[in-house]
């Protein structure tokens, strides 16, 4: 695989449980380079089977940037990542002409390659009344339904309870829909940009996020969530693979099915980003990448 002459990014995107990481490393490795995670939850210390973080044997080989650099009591967003990430490129484009940039999480990719749009303040007392009462994802649709229903309708992550919040809590300190401050003229980066999209079979990547599920609960995902529980309430923790576990622990149905919920879960958070990067119309699809030597 060629990349262009200079500066160059090249970002490996796609669902869940699809290889994003293996292929990363493998990439990184092959190049001597860097890797910057785009993935908003493997940036928590103390979360780790349940975000399936590369191995300690990995992160050791190559360089990862945005890793185990927050706790899940830091506030961090995509104004964080935007910052964070840009500041790792230039460090690695201090001494090298590549990096590679490997994660699910649409949004982190987008503003690590196009910037975000300012968005306004809101007022506490209002984040307080949105925050305050744990609400289900359909409640926060409910709600979202009556003041904001264009923004339903367009958000690519209708199941992400911390960007309906954040929606809700915008259109009630400002009037306005959270849409309104998307102004979709992306910033130009001093470096080039290539996408990479790894795209399995269906019923590959179900089974791929199957057998992942089942590890995960082998390497003791259960007793990871216990030790997390006490922190639910979190932002951090609005995570699939720890709700599940957090509403068994609750005594809302069994560990059984817990774990099929998590199955589930995954499997239509899979879908939704597929949705996000099908829009991204310079995503090259099925790249020989996957195929590349160990």
């Amino acid at each position: 695989m060629t990349f262009p002459s200079g500066k160059t990014a090249i970002i490996i995107v796609g669902p869940t449980a699809s290889g994003k990481s293996a292929a990363a490393l493998r990439l990184a490795r092959q190049l001597g380079t860097s890797i910057i995670s785009a993935d908003s939850r493997q940036c928590y210390r103390e979360m780790n089977i349940g975000v399936a973080k590369p191995s300690a044997e990995e992160l050791s080989s190559v360089r990862h940037y945005f890793i185990n650099s927050h706790s899940i009591h830091d506030p961090v967003d995509a104004v964080v990542f935007e910052q964070e990430a840009l500041q790792a490129a230039n460090e690695i484009f201090a001494t090298r002409d590549q990096l590679v940039m490997a994660g699910g999480t649409g949004l982190y990719v987008r503003v690590f390659t196009e910037g975000i749009d300012d968005m306004p303040a809101v007022e506490e007392t209002i984040k307080l009344e949105v925050r305050s009462v744990k609400r289900t994802v359909g409640e926060l649709q409910l709600w979202l339904e009556k003041i904001d229903p264009d923004y339903l309708r367009n958000t690519t992550e209708p199941g992400n309870p911390v960007r309906l919040m954040r929606a809700i809590e915008v259109k009630l300190s400002t009037g306005r829909s959270i849409l309104s401050y998307r102004k979709g003229r992306p910033k130009k980066r001093d470096f080039n940009i290539v996408r990479i999209g790894i795209d399995l079979p269906r019923e590959t990547l179900y089974r791929r996020i199957n057998d992942r599920v089942d590890r995960m609960m082998d390497q003791g995902l259960f007793a990871e969530a216990q030790a997390l529980f006490p922190h639910r309430h979190l932002d951090a923790l609005q995570t699939v693979g720890y709700q599940e576990l957090f509403d068994h622990l609750e005594g809302k149905y069994s560990l059984d099915e817990a774990v099929a919920k998590i199955r589930q879960h995954t499997r239509n958070y899979a879908k939704r980003q597929l949705t996000w990067f099908r829009r991204e119309q310079e995503v090259e699809w099925n790249a020989t990448l996957l195929s590349m030597p160990h």
